[in-house]
């Protein structure tokens, strides 16, 4: 193993946001890599593996330049660039910082971070229909709505429809108060909350009122035709397949069509196949339709969320080793049995 030594120049100015809090950054780099860094006037020495500590190097240099832009650099830009480096994927985390979606009310920039997020938004840009498939917290409604948004104030749309099916997960929606709409408001919420986020609740209402911007159930969408309009298609999991037939062919002329969902979290009934995994087998080769899928790597929430979702998987893989290993021993002993009698037979 060859040791090597370096020297990485960091403006006094972005040392915090680099090191981060109790220099907790470049410690999970020093522990990860197993690299040494020592912090000192302005500069910060490696040392360890020359291939350790040129990983280390390159992802310090991506952080200095992400500050010099103005970023934070957070838990998640931590974990993502790490799990980069262990892989070897030369993704740059700076390209994609300059793919700026749009912006909140606030003033805060949209952007992917994350390769999956990056090759998502591509293909919304590419297709006409987008399926985004992938865990909770990888961004597929919010960066599906800020495109949607984009679109429509640059007038490439004349209208954003956005929709879910009112599925019940474990409540039912009839003892819920209110009229149709209060019922299902619950629903929609997710929805509401990232508009008002991007493009403000005044602008929002008023485009509501016009008409230009409608949030419905998915109920809703029967015996109408889409034209000029940017659809999104929320919780997709939760339709059956004849759903989303219907929804499928309800997209007319101009109209651009993206639909989300996570295959792990369907709430249908036992023994009722969801509608996107069914549309991911059926639309797989038809042109002009795009899938993206996302993993645990591509979550940008809480680090923990990611966490949760890793546990999951491996919880759920775990189960199905134990499933196959169960029926390979039952069709084992089904066939000692069978051997077993047959041999009594010929003796008989």
């Amino acid at each position: 193993m060859a040791i090597m030594e370096t020297i990485v120049e960091i403006p006094v100015e972005h040392e915090r946001n680099i090191f981060g809090s109790f220099d907790a950054n470049i410690r999970k780099i020093e522990k990860t890599l197993n690299v040494t860094m020592i912090a000192r006037d302005g500069t910060l020495k490696l040392v360890g593996d020359a291939g350790n500590v040129k990983k280390a190097e390159d992802i310090l240099m991506q952080f200095l330049e992400l500050s010099k832009r103005g970023n934070s650099i957070t838990e998640q830009n931590v974990n993502y660039a790490l799990a980069l480096a262990m892989d070897n994927d030369k993704t740059d985390m700076v390209a994609m910082d300059s793919d700026v979606i749009c912006r909140t009310i606030q003033g805060k920039p949209i952007k992917p971070k994350t390769a999956g997020q990056q090759k998502y938004i591509d293909l919304i840009r590419q297709k006409m229909i987008v399926f985004g498939v992938g865990p909770a917290g990888t961004g597929k409604t919010y960066l599906a709505m800020a495109m949607a948004i984009d679109a429509f104030k640059k007038d490439e749309v004349n209208k954003i429809i956005l929709t879910r099916p009112a599925i019940e997960a474990g409540e039912n929606l009839g003892f819920l108060p209110g009229d149709l709409q209060s019922k299902v408001d619950p629903y929609l919420r997710p929805l509401y909350d990232a508009l008002y986020q991007i493009m403000g609740a005044e602008s929002y209402l008023k485009n509501v009122e016009k008409g230009l911007i409608e949030v419905a159930p998915l109920a809703y969408m029967r015996g109408r035709t889409l034209d000029n309009s940017f659809i999104i298609l929320d919780e997709a999991q939760n339709t059956t397949p004849a759903q989303m037939k219907m929804f499928l062919t309800r997209i007319g002329f101009g109209s651009k069509v993206i639909v989300t969902g996570d295959l792990t979290q369907k709430d249908l009934p036992r023994g009722v196949k969801s509608g996107l995994e069914h549309a991911v087998e059926v639309l797989s080769k038809v042109e002009d339709i795009g899938f993206a899928y996302m993993t645990n790597r591509d979550v940008v929430r809480h680090p923990l969320v990611q966490k949760i979702v890793s546990a999951y998987d491996e919880y759920e893989k775990r189960q199905e080793r134990q499933k196959q290993v169960s029926a390979a021993k039952k069709n084992q002993g089904n066939f000692e049995h069978h051997k077993k009698n047959r041999i009594q037979e010929k003796k008989g």
